[in-house]
């Protein structure tokens, strides 16, 4: 396995931050999985395509906003026929490959173009609500469930993987701008990068 060097290495701070009178309100990291991967289903192959990731991981996703977790792998469907699909293990794009085939749809390993970060805590939801115009509370945005969104500039994928936990998933070459902001968001409600 190849070591890579973290986008976030120039800016990252570990310890606790902001304001934190109350306690620290969000946890902030990054994951570095192994795999991640967009998979996208040719006009009719939907179904077809969701079998082979569930094949592939274990894990059937039903659509579009929909998704599923493990301890080591996770899926959602962020458009109609498109799914992201993680990995804690490196190869993903080359099992599914395998499965998917050309009949189906297609496969991108996009692992070393993006960076995967996490946010969890009991304000998770209140700081992900200041960057993106999304009702992130449990009814709205409930366990598994995953988006595609934008905040400015900066592409975000989303998958609500706990109660009070989020992984998102930006473009690597905005990740540090992201971060910042992030953290920004962050002070008030008090935070910790671990």
């Amino acid at each position: 396995m190849v070591e890579m060097l973290s986008p976030l290495a120039p800016v990252w701070r570990p310890g606790s931050h902001g304001n934190l009178a109350d306690g620290t309100g969000v946890v902030l990291s990054e994951t570095q999985p192994g795999s991640i991967v967009q998979v996208a289903a040719w006009p009719g192959r939907d179904e077809a395509l969701v079998d082979a990731v569930a094949k592939v991981t274990g894990l059937k996703v039903a659509g579009p906003g929909a998704g599923a977790f493990s301890e080591t792998a996770a899926a959602f469907g962020f458009a109609p026929g498109r799914l992201l699909v993680i990995d804690e293990n490196e190869g993903l794009a080359d099992r599914l490959a395998a499965v998917v085939g050309i009949d189906t749809g297609s496969v991108t390993d996009l692992s070393h173009g993006r960076t995967a970060l996490r946010i969890a805590g009991p304000k998770a939801e209140w700081v992900l609500a200041k960057l993106f115009a999304i009702d992130f509370s449990v009814a709205a945005f409930p366990v598994s469930k995953g988006i595609a969104t934008v905040h400015h500039d900066f592409l975000a994928q989303i998958q609500r993987t706990g109660a009070d936990r989020f992984d998102l998933y930006v473009f690597r070459s905005f990740a540090r701008g992201f971060w910042k902001a992030l953290c920004h968001a962050s002070e008030e409600v008090g935070y910790e990068v671990i």
